[in-house]
């Protein structure tokens, strides 16, 4: 599990992903979202800037991220 300090007031999905590393680049990050393989909060989502609050549950590719 991965813990990631949102110091912000949200964080778009994609850059997320390329912020934690579980993905090399943004763009590699909005392929495998629009492929339906990263869910959040348990619900498969493919909206690229989805806004990543403080609280939600981002999954990828056998990894969990939690935003705090």
């Amino acid at each position: 599990m991965i813990e990631f300090k949102l110091t912000g007031e949200y964080i778009a999905l994609f850059q997320l992903l390329k912020a934690t590393h579980l993905c090399g680049t943004g763009g590699e990050a909005k392929v495998m979202i629009g492929e339906g393989l990263v869910t959040v909060n348990g619900d498969v989502e493919t909206r690229l800037r989805k806004k990543i609050r403080v609280g939600e549950v981002v999954a990828y590719d056998g990894n969990q991220i939690t935003v705090r």
